[in-house]
């Protein structure tokens, strides 16, 4: 079912839980996130990349998330993730999205305030949900290269409320020493730079990008400080890879047995949604201590 995802998200921080969000290549990846949360009985968000909703089909694939996402038992918001270019943006909300993250952080804080005011414009009247990025988020979306925190370029609390005005977007990404892909040594989230991006958002609920490779109390960590919204891609595109190296040849030897090759993706990604969800949904006092995936 439908869910705006500002209300959705600031709904779950009130529970102390945050909604995560899976990045799918593809329609079976969806259903087996949809599958997984609803499972666990929690709200789910199915991420696009840019280059995803840029590439032939890609407006198809946005469609195909949509009917998953309308016929889910649970609340799911269908997201186009790290959007740069403007005409991309308007094709993905045609084709059905929910939300959007208008993505100016390459930009000066000026032009990536005025990015996402343009976007706010005609992203809002059509009943999307506009997400923007203040700082850097080191490494690229769609590849898991191992990545430094970015020292420099952390989101600055200053700038948050004057971004914020200045913009009007409903959730806020910021930097706090998360990365895509793979961190290299430990991650270490800046806990003291969050909490003062927190009090300068206000009620505006914050994102955190990265949160593959995040240690089990860093997740369970985020909602009390204002994050409502976590991003994970590495980790399932990780497992489901592993899937299909395992299963390739064995379903090849097999007769080119594709239904035995999908259900073993299938599963991969089930799991990874599962444990990500059960962690970001539960009550504080009733979270896992462990992660598998």
């Amino acid at each position: 079912m439908r869910a705006a995802l500002d209300e959705l998200v600031t709904r779950r921080l009130r529970q102390g839980a945050a909604v995560p969000g899976f990045t799918c290549y593809g329609a079976d990846t969806a259903l087996a996130v949809v599958a997984a949360a609803e499972q666990v009985g929690a709200p789910v968000i199915l991420l696009v990349a840019p280059s995803t909703a840029a590439a032939a089909g890609g407006s198809r694939l946005i469609r195909a998330l949509r009917g998953i996402a309308d016929d889910a038992a649970v609340e799911v918001c269908v997201q186009l993730d790290h959007a740069k270019d403007e005409p991309v943006i308007r094709d993905a909300i045609a084709a059905g999205v929910d939300s959007v993250l208008a993505d100016g952080s390459h930009l000066p804080f000026a032009a990536n305030a005025e990015f996402v005011r343009r976007v706010v414009s005609f992203a809002e009247g059509a009943g999307v949900v506009v997400e923007a990025e203040l700082g850097s988020v080191p490494g690229a979306e769609d590849q898991a290269a191992e990545q430094d925190a970015d020292a420099v370029g952390k989101t600055d609390p200053a700038l948050v409320r004057p971004f914020l005005d200045a913009g009007g977007a409903r959730l806020l990404a910021c930097g706090v020493g998360n990365v895509h892909g793979r961190y290299r040594g430990t991650p270490e989230i800046d806990w003291p730079r969050l909490e003062r991006i927190r009090v300068a958002a206000g009620a505006v609920p914050l994102v955190l990008h990265g949160a593959s490779g995040l240690p089990v109390e860093d997740l369970e960590a985020a909602p009390a400080v204002g994050i409502g919204k976590v991003n994970v891609n590495t980790e399932l595109r990780t497992e489901m890879l592993a899937a299909a190296e395992k299963n390739l040849g064995p379903c090849r030897a097999a007769g080119e047995d594709m239904l035995t090759y999908t259900e073993a993706l299938r599963q991969a990604a089930v799991r990874v949604a599962t444990e990500v969800l059960a962690l970001t949904s539960a009550a504080p006092d009733k979270r896992s201590t462990t992660r598998t995936a």
